[in-house]
């Protein structure tokens, strides 16, 4: 039934940056997140999380493997039609936020709208209902939006834009968000605070969670915790390295 699908579904994958022997590599030969379920996947810096999570936004394709997201097969589909499926489906925290420095934070969170109707449909069916969505989100995550909501995304502090980051992957109410570490910058304190608010945003919209990080220490959020290296293989392996 449509219910029990997961949300990503990794099988066989094989993905080299390059063709050379020595060149990055990763193998996943299973990996599942169920629908609704958070994950937290742990490994050290450079242990291709990054990678992973392109594979899994459909931004890169593996030279073999079955990548499903929402029961749909990326490697069936064409390069627009991914970068649409994406577009409706996926809402991605990345690590360095990727906000557009001189728009507002609101309009910073608005921005997936104009590449969506079905989030933006989600949001409301006028400009003026999904201001109000994006106005409810930036406030849920401590965000004024009639004050910090309006100034350019530059003037705001990194942890301001890191929840400016989170509430334009949660508009529109996408099935899969996609977190790259978003909490590396913070200090312990305002990393509770931060996933705090962020759970509260995934249990509203029954999103299913994927974060990476090098950090155990907020794998305490999540239903369940994945070391990288129990569900890939990564090539050269270090002590290939000279």
């Amino acid at each position: 039934m449509q219910n029990n699908i997961a949300a990503v579904q990794l099988s066989d994958i094989d993905f080299r940056w390059g063709s050379a022997r020595n060149d990055f590599r990763i193998q996943v030969k299973d990996f599942q997140l169920e629908k609704s379920e958070s994950v937290i996947l742990v490994s050290p810096s450079g242990g291709g999380k990054s990678t992973l999570l392109s594979l899994i936004s459909g931004i890169v394709r593996p030279k073999n493997g079955i990548i499903k997201i929402l029961g749909k097969d990326l490697g069936k589909m064409s390069n627009s039609e991914r970068d649409s499926f994406r577009a409706d489906n996926i809402g991605i925290i990345f690590q360095q936020f990727n906000l557009l420095p001189y728009l507002s934070a609101l309009d910073n969170v608005l921005l997936p709208l104009e590449f969506s109707f079905a989030r933006k449909k989600i949001s409301g069916k006028t400009k003026a209902k999904y201001n109000t969505e994006a106005k409810r989100l930036l406030n849920s995550l401590s965000i004024t939006p009639d004050t910090l909501g309006k100034q350019k995304a530059v003037t705001l502090s990194i942890g301001q834009q890191q929840r400016v980051a989170a509430a334009r992957a949660f508009i529109g109410s996408p099935k899969l968000i996609i977190a790259d570490e978003p909490t590396s910058s913070l200090d312990e304190e305002s990393q509770d605070e931060f996933l705090k608010q962020l759970f509260a945003e995934k249990t509203k919209t029954g999103a299913s969670l994927l974060m990476v990080s090098h950090n155990p220490r907020i794998a305490k959020w999540f239903d369940r915790q994945v070391e990288l290296e129990n569900i890939c293989d990564i090539f050269p392996k270090k002590e290939q390295v000279k």
